[in-house]
C-alpha cells in the first residue's frame, strides 16, 4: 500500500528536451478521473495527527512473547474500519444527487503500479476480516493489481479509500476523493516529536492523517468527529486489544 514513485530518466532528443508523456491509456484514465474529481466535487481536508505509543506497546509486547508481530499499517487499517463502523456518514457514495450509506466495508487500497501509476481496489467486507487476515487479503489484492488482474467490480466498488505514503517525510497531504465515494485518507508519514511526561520530556512518535471529504455530503464537524474518534481509537489502543484476532 506504501506509494513509492519511481525515478524514470527519459532519452534527450536533438534539442536537449525530453519527449512528451501523452496522457492515454491507464494514465490518461487516471487523470481524467483526477479532474473529474476536483470538477465534480466540494472537496475539503481535515488535517490530525496521532501518538503511536499504544501500536507499538502492542507490537513490542508480542515480540517480547514469541507471538505473531502485526505490521503498523494492519494495525491502522483495522482501526480506521472499526471507527468507519461509529461514522456511516463517511463510509459512502453520491451518485445523481443521492446519498448511499453503506453497511458493509469495501475498503479501497491505493497501490503503485509501475511506470507511476495508481489504482485503488476494493478490499470487500473489511469489516469481517480479523487482523491476522489482512496481511493475506493486501497481498493478493495486491497480486491482482499488478498482473492486470483486476474486474470492473473491484476497481469501482469500494466505499471509503486509503492512501499510504509509508515512510516518506511528508506528514499530511490532500489525498484527491476517488468518486462516488465521500472520503478518503491520508496516511502519512511518521514524525518523532517531543511530549511532556514525568521526568521532563520525552520523544515520541506520532503519524499524520489526513482525510477528505465531499462537502456535499459530510459536513465538518462529522468529519472532524471520525478524524478525532480514530485519533483516539489509535492512541487508546490496550497492548492486549487484537489478542483475539492474531
Amino acid at each position: 500500500m506504501r506509494l513509492d514513485t519511481q525515478e524514470t530518466t527519459a532519452p534527450l532528443g536533438a534539442d536537449g528536451v525530453t519527449p512528451p508523456i501523452k496522457l492515454r491509456g491507464m494514465r490518461g484514465m487516471i487523470a481524467a478521473k483526477m479532474l473529474q474529481s476536483l470538477q465534480q466535487s466540494a472537496q475539503l481536508t481535515h488535517h490530525a495527527s496521532a501518538r503511536l505509543d499504544g501500536l507499538q506497546a502492542l507490537r513490542q509486547r508480542r515480540r517480547d512473547a514469541e507471538l505473531p508481530v502485526p505490521s503498523l499499517q494492519d494495525l491502522l487499517l483495522r482501526l480506521i474500519v472499526q471507527t468507519l463502523g461509529d461514522f456511516p456518514a463517511l463510509n459512502a457514495t453520491l451518485e445523481e444527487n443521492c446519498i448511499t450509506r453503506h453497511a458493509a466495508v469495501h475498503l479501497g487500497l491505493a497501490i503503485p503500479l509501475p511506470d507511476d501509476l495508481l489504482v485503488a481496489p476494493a478490499l470487500f467486507d473489511a469489516q469481517i476480516l480479523r487482523l491476522c487476515e489482512l496481511p493475506e487479503a493486501r497481498r493478493e489484492l495486491t497480486e491482482q493489481a499488478r498482473s492486470g488482474k483486476l474486474g470492473v467490480k473491484a476497481l469501482t466498488g469500494a466505499t471509503f479509500t486509503v492512501s499510504n505514503l509509508g515512510r516518506s517525510r511528508v506528514h499530511h497531504f490532500t489525498p484527491l476523493l476517488n468518486l462516488p465515494q465521500v472520503a478518503i485518507l491520508g496516511i502519512g508519514g511518521v514524525e518523532i516529536r517531543a511530549v511532556p511526561d514525568s521526568d521532563g520530556w520525552r520523544a515520541v512518535e506520532v503519524i499524520g492523517l489526513s482525510l477528505t471529504f465531499d462537502h456535499r455530503a459530510v459536513n465538518g464537524a462529522p468529519a472532524a468527529a471520525f478524524l478525532d474518534a480514530l485519533c483516539e481509537r489509535i492512541e487508546g489502543l490496550a497492548s492486549d486489544a487484537f489478542d483475539h484476532e492474531l
